[in-house]
């Protein structure tokens, strides 16, 4: 088996994605190398379940532009160039608003003076440690104040660097946004979480337009099964995307998920149910790929 990765993502949050993406993971370690990379870097919680001992930090960082003004003619191209308004003419000078800038280079690059040189700065944090199950954890951790979640993102997705015959489990911000985007890019699988309500399914058709545009395959989890109505799953039952699992609404599940305790550890039935998902998953991923 080549390595894997799997996203968890819901295009609302409550839905119970850290919950199904931390049962996952406990579900099929030891018997495969599992990597839990927690990219909801506004708001991370799945440490909360997974408990692990943390090993490593080091700073999250962009490069942002300083301008030199000695050589610049405020010519303004850097300032057109900047797709992200991180850049402005005022009169003759440049001005720089270090939180809009993505760090990706352009206005260095072009330049005609030579003006622009771009500093680090710290954007937040990036920790990994390992859980008593033997789970290798990531996360990243956005500075509060800080507006872009997306770069610390994919640095916290390229430091786990997953080795061959591992599999990663990407538990993925909520919603739609570009930090969703960063997560669910190169996963090998989508699985989507969401409840059968009509807040429910109208996040849920946002995520499968994303997921659409993604390529990857996907598949659906109904969580909290037995409230609301059966619109999701009329839903589904017309698209290409199948309902892999319903988790049904039950109080000892809430009880067990707010002392901090993971669903198929809890109530072990689940891990059953848990390694039958993965092996669906699987099937469904190396069919695509032999196609």
């Amino acid at each position: 088996m080549n390595a894997l990765k799997i996203a968890v993502a819901s295009g609302k949050g409550g839905t119970g994605k850290t919950m199904v993406a931390t049962s996952l993971a406990t579900s099929i370690v030891p018997e495969f190398k599992v990597n839990f990379i927690d990219c909801d870097v506004e708001a991370p919680n799945a440490h909360l379940f997974l408990r692990p001992e943390i090993k490593e930090t080091q700073p999250a960082n962009i490069r942002v532009p300083v301008i030199d003004e000695d050589k610049c003619t405020a010519c303004g191209i850097c300032v057109q160039i900047c797709e992200f308004h991180a850049l402005a003419k005022l009169m003759d000078r440049i001005l720089v608003f270090p939180q809009l800038c993505h760090g990706c280079g352009s206005c260095q690059r072009n330049c005609p003076e030579g003006a622009i040189k771009e500093i680090s700065r710290q954007i937040g944090s990036l920790k990994a440690g390992t859980t008593g199950a033997g789970i290798q954890y990531y996360r990243g951790e956005l500075t509060t104040s800080e507006p872009m979640p997306t770069p610390i993102i994919n640095q916290v997705k390229k430091w786990a660097d997953p080795d061959e015959n591992s599999v990663t489990i990407l538990d993925s911000p909520p919603g739609a946004s570009c930090s969703v985007v960063a997560t669910l890019h190169d996963a090998d699988f989508v699985l989507l979480v969401t409840e059968p309500t009509p807040f429910g399914l109208h996040d849920l058709k946002q995520m499968l337009g994303v997921l659409s545009q993604t390529g990857s395959p996907g598949g659906v989890i109904i969580n909290r099964d037995g409230i609301g109505d059966e619109n999701v799953e009329k839903y589904l039952n017309r698209t290409d995307y199948p309902i892999l699992m319903k988790i049904p609404y039950e109080n000892r599940i809430a009880f067990g998920l707010a002392k901090g305790h993971i669903l198929s550890e809890f109530m072990p039935v689940y891990k059953a149910r848990f390694k039958k998902l993965f092996q669906t998953m699987l099937g469904r991923i190396n069919g695509g790929r032999s196609r």
